[in-house]
């Protein structure tokens, strides 16, 4: 098992949750970005910068994806792809999406798409809070929790 993590738009906190439990379990990290991440020195943490384009990373991140990998991403059609692969998904404001409950999700995600299409403001996501940090903590332990 490894850790995927769409880096682009990975909050700082979460990221430094995710360094301290590669250190302390021994669990491979890598960080997917199109731009450059600097991950800490650590044999186990490496990072990968892909070209500039749409879906770039993410296609980056599936190809990479096995069956039982940990994939931290707030992006939903990524989601439902490495979902499909067999992977678990959390996002960064800790929720963990699964085969049953990708489908109404990436709904939910197509119809606000459609909605701004059509020029109507949806707001965009709320900032990432102190609740949201504790949030991915406690789903990223249960994650742990279950794999060790």
């Amino acid at each position: 098992m490894r850790i995927l993590v769409d880096a682009d738009a990975c909050p700082g906190p979460v990221k430094e949750m995710l360094f301290r439990a590669s250190a302390r379990r021994d669990i491979a990290i890598v960080l997917v970005a199109n731009r450059w991440v600097e991950p800490p020195k650590s044999d186990l943490i490496t990072a990968i910068v892909v070209p500039q384009g749409p879906d770039v990373a993410d296609d980056r991140i599936v190809e990479m994806t096995s069956a039982g990998d940990l994939i931290i991403t707030a992006d939903i059609p990524l989601a439902d792809r490495v979902i499909a692969k067999g992977a678990t998904v959390i996002t960064p404001k800790g929720h963990l999406l699964t085969a049953s409950n990708i489908g109404e999700r990436l709904s939910l995600r197509n119809v606000m798409d459609e909605m701004r299409g059509a020029g109507i403001d949806t707001g965009g996501p709320s900032p990432y809070s102190t609740k949201d940090k504790q949030r991915f903590a406690a789903a990223f332990d249960r994650f742990l929790a279950k794999y060790s």
